[in-house]
């Protein structure tokens, strides 16, 4: 499982897997395979016995989890939460290089580690990452009325509060109905 190359974004991964799985709790192997293949992945690395239906199985069921941390507001229990996986996942930063990749980060218990306890790991260093970049969880699940997708921030900014500027406009202009409807 490679975590290098140029524009790795692990936490943009998570993000899409958990869309994803959110939108489709039996979301399919190959489609699982496929956004792993986006975010970096050799194709080789995710097809036929190196990645099978129990693989996506177990890979849906941490997506389910990481998903957890991503919808906590509480910056306390998100932080906790995140040490929680770091310290479960046995995470020390290790550099690594396979199956044809640069050096790159590993924080997972080793080249063998299963492709479930791998995203858990990595997921939860990029967590804590950006949490310690924002000083707060910079992630969370859309506010707009209709939708749930989840999102991440970045930079120091205010907190987002929506997936995207579509949403935050919808918003804006149901609240300015509403406050003119009001008069």
């Amino acid at each position: 499982m490679g975590d290098g190359g140029r524009g790795f974004r692990p936490v943009e991964r998570l993000v899409e897997l958990a869309n994803a799985v959110r939108e489709d709790p039996a979301l399919p192997a190959e489609a699982i395979a496929g956004m792993l293949v986006r975010h970096g992945e050799s194709p080789e690395d995710v097809t036929g016995a190196a990645f099978t239906a129990d693989d996506a199985r177990d890979l849906r069921a941490a997506v389910v989890r990481l998903t957890g941390v991503l919808t906590e507001t509480d910056p306390d229990r998100a932080a906790e939460a995140v040490n929680d996986l770091l310290t479960e996942c046995g995470a020390r930063p290790r550099l690594s290089r396979h199956d044809g990749h640069p050096w790159h980060l590993h924080v997972d218990r080793g080249d063998d580690a299963s492709w479930a306890d791998w995203l858990l790991a990595s997921s939860a260093l990029a967590l804590a990452q950006l949490f310690s970049e924002a000083g707060r969880p910079a992630w969370g699940e859309c506010a707009a009325s209709g939708c749930s997708r989840i999102f991440a921030g970045t930079g120091t900014g205010a907190a987002r509060r929506h997936c995207s500027p579509a949403c935050a406009s919808r918003e804006r202009v149901a609240a300015h109905r509403r406050r003119r409807g009001a008069r």
